[in-house]
């Protein structure tokens, strides 16, 4: 057996697999509601996500009577960029500012002023975003020195847990890629960039490729848990990169859309090439020596999330898919714009404001709901036309997370991408990938493309259908929306 945990935002995830990839059981344990003191501002506590994991871990063997001594490895996955910085006696010294936290715009115009942009991207191969863990950090200097005099470490969220469970401070290179720390192109930490901006380079882990062990379970964590000590860890994934392995898009021409709190669409790249406006991302991937290229949209889920809590409290998305479907394609003219927390692509912008623009008093509640999950998808294909710009060919998307659980969602894809859409028989994303990347460091399999070969199959495809030129219309609409509200953001 094999163990994927996920750090997730929402919470935290333990899935066994078996010596073929079959799912043996998993357990979720929910994590705090994220603490948001201001605007912009996104904040969870590390120790709830340990004390989730330990649960989870848990739980999992319970569920499926497996003992921790048949675990034969162990890999991690995580919600990418926070930032966990621990003191001399490894406690943590504050709250994660996690990553969708903005508030750090001052900070990425201070690297860009002091180091160029042109330099900035020479180092790490993509600009600083305020979502990356470097400016969070520069916010910490710059906001709570004190705090700051503090820091021997700094940690991602999955890396934090992985020091919980083995003792080793240590991180791997598609997770490290998201820091704007870390040199993409050569996969190691950019000490170049780190000395610019006076990061010391102590605080930087050990990084090491994807499937690499990284450590071993401690005999304190194996009594706290029931796993057995000894047990390795490999590096694992950050969130993207191993729901990647975990979909199976691990070879050229492959493309996935997950559509998660925030939304990404992904696509496995052999060799280095990035956006020169750093609308997209190019990481590391977790298959060794090769990189991805991902785009962004940061209110995906999180814009359906958002309308249940506040507008339709109790209400199961289910039904509130049944709802959309009831409004009919281009939701009456009304268009949503995703940008709750500020928006990476294509916009790179974290004063974006979201909104509804063309409300009538003839909407209905349908209408609102429709046009959420039609400007999440507009946006997504705002990054599927980047990806392809850098020559990624595209025949269809492979699409996972909670909103591609819903047929209803998919075929919103399938009409706005023009491309049919791919569910796969397991759903588990990044927990998956994490222990699928286990089975590679432990031997199992050779490489991360024979794992994915041998255990993820495809189970459905949807077509794209008769409201595709809607949607091609619709979508230039929602293109030409944020330009002509860009001057009034900063006044907002």
């Amino acid at each position: 057996m094999w163990l994927g945990i996920d750090i997730g935002t929402g919470g935290s995830r333990a899935l066994l697999v078996n010596s073929v990839g079959e799912v043996v059981a998993a357990h979720t344990v929910a994590h705090e509601d994220i603490l948001m003191h201001a605007p912009l501002w996104a904040e969870q506590r590390p120790e709830n996500w340990w004390d989730a994991a330990v649960e989870a871990i848990r739980g999992v063997l319970g569920k499926s009577g497996v003992s921790g001594a048949e675990v034969r490895g162990i890999g991690l996955s995580g919600q990418m960029h926070g930032l966990v910085i621990l003191d001399a006696e490894n406690q943590v010294i504050r709250p994660s500012l996690i990553w969708c936290d903005q508030r750090s715009q001052a900070q990425v115009d201070w690297v860009n002023q002091k180091v160029g942009r042109a330099r900035v991207l020479e180092c790490i191969a993509n600009p600083v975003l305020t979502g990356f863990t470097l400016p969070k950090l520069l916010w910490v200097r710059d906001h709570e020195p004190a705090l700051y005099a503090r820091v021997r470490k700094v940690l991602l969220p999955k890396d934090y847990v992985r020091f919980r469970l083995t003792g080793e401070f240590a991180t791997e290179v598609s997770d490290a890629s998201g820091t704007a720390l870390f040199d993409v192109v050569n996969r190691r930490w950019s000490y170049d960039l780190a000395d610019a901006v006076g990061v010391d380079r102590a605080f930087l882990p050990p990084c090491f490729e994807s499937s690499e062990i990284s450590g071993a379970i401690t005999a304190e964590v194996a009594a706290l848990t029931g796993l057995r000590a000894g047990t390795p860890v490999v590096g694992g994934g950050g969130d993207q990169a191993a729901s990647a392995v975990g979909n199976g898009i691990v070879a050229p021409g492959i493309v996935s859309c997950t559509l998660g709190t925030s939304g990404v669409v992904f696509a496995h790249m052999e060799e280095v090439a990035y956006d020169p406006e750093g609308r997209v991302h190019t990481f590391c991937h977790a298959v060794k020596g090769k990189w991805h290229v991902m785009g962004v949209t940061q209110g995906a889920g999180l814009s359906l999330q958002w309308f249940r809590n506040q507008l339709a409290p109790g209400a199961e998305y289910d039904a509130l898919m049944a709802e959309a479907a009831l409004a009919p394609a281009g939701s009456q003219g009304l268009y949503w714009l995703p940008y709750l927390m500020g928006e990476r692509t294509p916009h790179l912008d974290a004063l974006a404001r979201g909104g509804w623009i063309g409300l009538t008093a003839k909407h209905r509640r349908a209408d609102l709901i429709r046009s959420l999950i039609e400007g999440v998808s507009y946006s997504q294909k705002d990054c599927l036309d980047i990806v392809e710009s850098l020559g990624v060919g595209v025949a269809s998307v492979r699409a996972s997370g909670g909103g591609a659980k819903s047929p209803f969602w998919r075929q919103v894809l399938a009409d706005v991408f023009a491309k049919p859409v791919v569910t796969l028989a397991s759903q588990e994303g990044s927990a998956l990938g994490a222990a699928l990347l286990a089975m590679v460091g432990t031997g199992e399999y050779s490489g991360v493309p024979e794992v994915c070969a041998a255990v993820i199959r495809e189970e459905a495809r949807v077509e794209s259908g008769a409201d595709v030129a809607a949607y091609e219309r619709g979508h230039k609409v929602y293109q030409a929306l944020y330009p002509a509200l860009k001057p009034l953001y900063g006044a907002m």
